[in-house]
């Protein structure tokens, strides 16, 4: 049993009244002892628990995200004409609404501006269709890669995506945790908000309860990150709503603004998301769609397409942004990014 991390259970876990908030050194520390296994099992799964019910604070998640920083993988900057797009999704996944994040990554890589994703295999709780099994799907095999390949492949291809079990195993240590206390546990939020690229870059949080947002902004502010984006997105995810307004959050060291955008104001308004009704039909619809047929996921793709290419600065506008997500969906050049993603891959698989 450790010590330490026993003092930082009682801390945070001794009921409403009681408990305290961690400063930020004692939430990285506590963080190194759960990511190096140092803390029982049973401390861990209590401080997870614990932490959930008595709900992270931004000081603490700064904590968190700088062990994270210590231990876990970092992507050097890269030359490009565009600050890279860091994406936080869910982790574990989706499971009512048919994801636009792959089509949005392909998009802005094609067109030079780096995206880096992150992210694991099926994960409990929800247990929902990860990214990693959408781009295996597309014949984009990201696991198995090292650090370096992955670093490699992002400079020449503008895309990269870090694979938990691959290059945090640390941070894949604790996944089965959540699994045994049945509740997303802060660590579900921290990766929201984690940003393993060194470079210039803007992050993008997706988000479902407002709360998060907070978090999200007190966060990133506590550890000095000065652009980003909160996304009340579908799932949790960074995609954009089209049956409800999409509440967007801009931060950038010149102060906030915040965006407000209905769909229907650009032609693309539902009174239901696009469905994930099984992942197979998506993947085969999520294929066609690249091969330039008009399918359900066409408008999710120009609507989620056009705003990202329009907040990474390819282009200056909103309208613009769907205009060239067209262009570029009734073009071949998603389907040539796939193949120059594959031959990447390959190339740098056993280097």
């Amino acid at each position: 049993m450790s010590q330490a991390f026993r003092a930082l259970l009682k801390k945070v876990g001794s009921g409403q009244h009681t408990s305290a908030v961690l400063t930020r050194a004692e939430a990285a520390e506590a963080a190194r002892l759960m990511l190096a296994q140092e803390a029982t099992p049973a401390q861990i799964g209590a401080f997870m628990i614990a932490h959930r019910i008595k709900r992270p604070h931004p000081d603490e998640l700064a904590g968190f995200l700088d062990a994270y920083a210590e231990v876990g993988p970092t992507l050097s900057p890269v030359t490009a004409d565009y600050p890279a797009l860091v994406f936080g999704l869910p982790y574990d996944g989706r499971s009512r609404t048919a994801p636009a994040q792959p089509l949005v990554a392909l998009m802005l890589s094609a067109l030079g501006c780096p995206v880096v994703l992150h992210g694991g295999d099926r994960m409990p709780t929800k247990y929902g269709l990860p990214l990693i099994d959408i781009w295996q799907a597309l014949g984009l095999d990201w696991t198995g890669l090292s650090l370096a390949a992955v670093q490699a492949i992002l400079q020449q291809a503008h895309l990269g995506y870090l694979h938990l079990a691959d290059h945090f195993p640390a941070a894949q240590g604790l996944v089965p945790y959540r699994e045994q206390i049945g509740k997303r546990p802060p660590q579900a939020t921290l990766e929201l908000m984690w940003c393993p690229y060194a470079g210039t870059c803007q992050v993008v949080v997706g988000y479902v309860h407002p709360p998060t947002e907070g978090l999200a902004k007190g966060t990133l502010t506590a550890i000095g990150v000065p652009n980003y984006l909160t996304v009340k997105g579908l799932e949790g995810s960074s995609d954009l709503p089209r049956a409800r307004a999409a509440i967007i959050g801009v931060y950038t060291p010149a102060g906030e603004e915040r965006i407000v955008l209905h769909a229907r104001d650009f032609g693309f308004g539902e009174t239901s998301e696009t469905p994930l009704e099984s992942e197979a039909t998506y993947l085969d619809t999520l294929k066609a769609t690249l091969d330039g047929h008009t399918t359900p996921l066409t408008p999710v793709a120009l609507w989620n397409g056009g705003f990202y290419l329009w907040r990474s600065g390819l282009t200056a506008s909103l309208e613009q942004g769907i205009e060239k997500a067209q262009a570029l969906l009734n073009s071949d050049r998603l389907t040539s990014q796939i193949a120059a993603l594959q031959s990447a891959i390959a190339h740098y698989r056993y280097k």
